[in-house]
């Protein structure tokens, strides 16, 4: 299903021992009834050798109301834990955190339901639920830097609610959600094993929420783009038809991702190097990229037919590139020519402190830099040192006030990357 098609809405309705999520509201709620407010004692940990002993379905739903494109729609919002299980034994594997909309009045057995999850691998789902899709989001002012956390949260006239309920999950490790004894976190944290209990976990959601014959939706962000391959092969096995799959900052395939794999060849990040020269006014095309898509596009040609066969020949023999090549590369991303001799095939990595002396740039958005030193740039990339404590101190007080209270910090990235067993199909990565 591609990115544009139809937008989506709200999900929920869980009571003890059904299912549980959670939500946000939208302008005047007067006359809405308060949370049917929860108060979770459970610490959780996001260690790899983590494990709760057992877990309940508990969790917190409030009402809402959100305006999108002049009309306004009533939701439910539910914020809490359903516990995935095993679906060939009935054991317990995970206790996962979610926050579900659904939108009251509609029919359950026709109203489409989106399921949503970050990356990483360990990457909470705060980005997609309070920075993308969610009913709420939270204003950063990004690319500037000069807003500080935290940022204001604010009705989402861009959210999916009005065409599909949505659930926002997190991946064992992550935000709240935590394996269940005798499995730890890391038994989660692979490719196989992640998929299996995010279809475990959506099979009870749908037993929880009667959405049976609900058509059904998988939203996944970066890893979360290669979870959905993976999950949605699993969901169709169980039984569990999968009306379509968006794919946001996909990557398949890592092998063939030269930020992840140094040897291979680079070609498909010269058009984000071209962008990124363009935003900060470095490349000297002529004429300059008035028309940016359009000079992308002569990019993405460049990159396929002068750029990547350069890139192969310097691998195969150490012949530098030709120097129309090198010439095309500095107009294209104001990157000195001296860094590109020295290093054709170009990596994020050293892109983003090369371009402009003494800056860094951010790693998931480019936009945003800080000065070499500074505290935003110490972690080596200042958007997501930036956005992180944000979004980190935005999201208790937002899910307090659906009514879901806990002791446990909401852990917005664990280090499953590290532990992470990449093997599919046949495949070391």
């Amino acid at each position: 299903m591609p990115a544009a098609s139809p937008r989506f809405a709200a999900i929920g309705l869980v009571v003890l021992l059904s299912a549980c999520g959670g939500g946000g509201g939208s302008g005047d709620n007067s006359g809405v009834p308060p949370p049917a407010a929860f108060f979770d004692p459970v610490t959780y940990s996001s260690g790899p050798s983590s494990a709760l002993a057992s877990a309940n379905e508990l969790g917190a739903t409030s009402k809402h109301t959100l305006a999108i494109d002049g009309t306004t729609y009533a939701y439910t919002a539910t914020a809490g834990h359903l516990t995935a299980s095993n679906p060939a034994t009935g054991a317990a594997e995970a206790s996962f955190f979610y926050v579900a909309y659904t939108l009251d009045g509609a029919n359950p057995g026709t109203r489409p339901v989106t399921f949503f999850y970050n990356g990483g691998p360990g990457s909470a789902t705060a980005w997609l639920h309070l920075g993308s899709f969610g009913p709420k989001r939270l204003v950063t002012g990004n690319p500037s830097t000069a807003n500080p956390a935290p940022f204001p949260l604010v009705d989402n006239a861009q959210s999916l609610l009005d065409t599909s309920d949505l659930v926002f999950v997190d991946a064992v490790g992550t935000g709240f959600s935590e394996a269940i004894a005798p499995n730890t976190n890391s038994t989660f944290w692979g490719v196989d094993a992640d998929a299996a209990v995010f279809r475990d976990f959506v099979l009870r959601y749908v037993a929880a929420n009667q959405r049976q014959a609900s058509p059904k939706f998988l939203f996944g962000e970066s890893y979360g783009t290669t979870r959905s391959a993976v999950l949605a092969n699993a969901l169709e096995i169980a039984g569990i038809d999968v009306a379509g799959v968006v794919l946001q900052s996909s990557i398949l395939n890592y092998n063939t991702n030269c930020g992840v794999v140094v040897a291979f060849n680079c070609e498909g990040y010269l058009p984000s190097y071209a962008a990124t020269g363009a935003w900060y006014g470095l490349d000297s095309p002529n004429p300059a990229p008035a028309d940016v898509p359009a000079f992308l596009a002569g990019v993405r040609t460049f990159a396929a037919t002068g750029y990547a066969p350069a890139v192969e020949t310097n691998h195969a023999t150490g012949v530098p590139a030709p120097g129309g090549v090198l010439d095309t590369l500095v107009a294209d991303t104001g990157l000195a020519r001296s860094n590109w001799f020295a290093q054709l095939n170009m990596h994020p990595g050293p892109f983003n402190v090369l371009l402009i002396p003494g800056t860094v740039l951010g790693f998931y958005d480019t936009r945003v830099s800080a000065p070499a030193g500074s505290p935003l740039a110490a972690g080596g990339d200042p958007s997501s040192t930036f956005y992180n404590g944000g979004f980190a101190s935005a999201l208790p007080t937002y899910l307090a006030a659906l009514g879901y209270t806990t002791p446990s910090t909401y852990v917005l990235l664990s280090n499953a990357i590290s532990f992470w067993i990449y093997r599919h199909g046949g495949l070391p990565l």
